[in-house]
């Protein structure tokens, strides 16, 4: 575990699965999250690669949690909106090193 209390849980998915993301991420200890419109900009390469179909409406969910449930929450909302799921997400995280405004 890092020295950090918090982190920063990005996931990106499909447009219309942010929902999903924040119910697994609920389950998982989170208490909220927000969420970014975006657009995609990869190309035929990675749906070759991948192979997947690539839609290029996404949105940003992005959940500051406790250090210590982010594997938690990032197994609950990859398991529910993963590359294998209909949202096609992808999840990582960063360590906060400074927060404030939080209880």
């Amino acid at each position: 575990m890092s020295d950090n209390k918090y982190e920063m849980i990005f996931c990106i998915i499909n447009a219309g699965f942010s929902e999903t993301v924040m119910d697994a991420a609920r389950e998982a200890g989170a208490r909220g999250g927000t969420v970014i419109r975006a657009r995609g900009t990869a190309g035929k390469e990675a749906e070759e690669l991948f192979k997947i179909t690539v839609h290029p409406d996404k949105e940003v969910v992005m959940i500051l949690v406790p250090a210590d449930i982010k594997d938690a929450v990032m197994t609950a909302v990859y398991s529910a909106s993963g590359m294998n799921a209909e949202g096609q997400g992808i999840a990582f995280s960063l360590p906060v090193n400074k927060t404030v405004g939080l209880q």
